[in-house]
């Protein structure tokens, strides 16, 4: 417990006085670098968790959440409806892939290829979001483009695409790759220019005679309500399907997202040391305070105030200091974390620099997700850092000897 006596004299030192200016400016500056350092650490940690959840949206808009691959083509589907995934999964779709290349007056280039059922491609959550433009039934002699590659190949909805496939035919001349002309149906934009430049979407039927495939070749594409963890996912998909190969979209992206991984650690550890070099000037005030206040200190021994007791007030200075810096750092991270955007556009157009190039970070605004986690671990990091560093100076206060201190002053 904190007496009354010692909650007046630790509010008594942190009081500004004229007589203790030096001591007063590292008591300001440790306040600044505790909060500077708590909300660098929240705007970051919320940046990259905003950008780690807008890159999963925008990868699960265009890729299944789950891929099986039967080696007999064969999909037994009553297996989940009787375990604990039928309530977690939102759809099934059947698919096949295929490569082609793009025969065109002003360029020839490869493609990969998207088989679909004409009435299951609409389910895909690319068709359903509003850049989709078109028809959304993919009848046979039919295709689906991205808008920015129509745009490359100078083409519009409606016009005719040759495509040339690596499977060969029987001609009177012998043996030539096997070419198709289909009909632009519609354009889509997922927002990442690999997948928009790479790939197109055709009837599944188009897809496996022109490529000599075979049902048993198919895909079966789940999509899940909650892809987020698809880890604990897929083991249990496993489980199922213990004789079928198996991937998801975390497996398809892995590089880019443990890369991301290292890379929020890593910041966060470097972040963190912000916080640690200011709270070590807290050691610095405090060690300034108590021998500017030996005299008191002496004092307050003298008439009975034990040792305990002066531990307690040095340390609930520093803790005081500490705690106030988090939560002002808190609250300034937070604010500038929800406003970030604003912030971006505001700089931008006030130095005319572009800080979040849309074509490398695929996405065109600025990202915040901020997670309560993070704050709560980062705000315990602060205070228990604060509290470590105030305890050398407490427990040097209450060691001073009285006679000494009273003889010299």
């Amino acid at each position: 417990m904190i007496s009354n006596l010692e909650k007046e004299i630790t509010f008594r030192y942190l009081k500004t006085r004229k007589k203790d200016g030096f001591l007063n400016i590292i008591t300001i500056f440790s306040f600044i670098g505790i909060s500077l350092g708590v909300a660098v650490l929240i705007i970051v940690m919320s940046v990259m968790n905003g950008f780690r959840s807008d890159l999963i949206k925008k990868i699960n808009g265009f890729n299944s959440h789950a891929t099986i691959q039967s080696y007999d083509g064969l999909f037994n589907l009553k297996k989940i409806d009787n375990s604990n995934l039928k309530s977690q999964i939102d759809g099934f779709l059947i698919s096949n892939n295929g490569e082609g290349i793009i025969i065109n007056e002003k360029i020839t280039k490869g493609v990969l290829l998207r088989g679909y059922k004409k009435e299951e491609f609409q389910s895909l959550n690319i068709v359903k979001n509003q850049d989709f433009s078109g028809s959304k039934t993919l009848d046979k002699d039919g295709i689906s483009i991205s808008r920015e590659m129509g745009y490359d190949l100078d083409l519009k909805i409606g016009d005719k695409l040759s495509l040339v496939f690596s499977s060969f035919e029987e001609t009177l001349v012998g043996s030539l790759p096997k070419q198709k002309t289909f009909k632009i149906i519609s354009f889509y934009n997922s927002g990442f220019g690999d997948f928009d430049k790479n790939i197109a979407f055709v009837n599944i039927e188009d897809l496996e005679n022109q490529l000599n495939l075979k049902p048993e070749s198919r895909f079966l594409e789940i999509y899940f309500k909650d892809p987020t963890d698809i880890s604990k996912i897929k083991k249990n998909l496993i489980k199922l399907f213990p004789n079928n190969l198996i991937y998801t979209w975390s497996d398809l992206n892995k590089p880019l997202f443990s890369a991301l991984k290292v890379e929020r650690n890593v910041m966060f550890i470097i972040l963190s040391l912000i916080i640690i070099v200011a709270a070590f000037n807290i050691i610095s005030g405090l060690t300034i305070l108590v021998k500017n206040k030996t005299r008191e200190i002496a004092i307050l021994k003298s008439i009975g105030v034990k040792n305990k007791s002066i531990r307690k007030i040095f340390f609930l200075v520093g803790f005081i200091i500490g705690c106030s810096a988090t939560i002002f750092g808190v609250i300034l991270g937070i604010v500038f974390s929800i406003y970030i955007e604003n912030i971006r556009q505001l700089l931008s157009n006030l130095f005319n620099i572009t800080l979040f190039p849309e074509e490398i970070y695929f996405l065109s605004t600025m990202p915040y997700e901020i997670d309560l986690k993070s704050v709560l671990l980062i705000s315990i990091c602060s205070i228990v850092s604060t509290c470590l560093v105030s305890l050398f100076p407490a427990i040097k206060a209450s060691k001073l000897d009285t006679i000494k201190s009273l003889k010299y002053e």
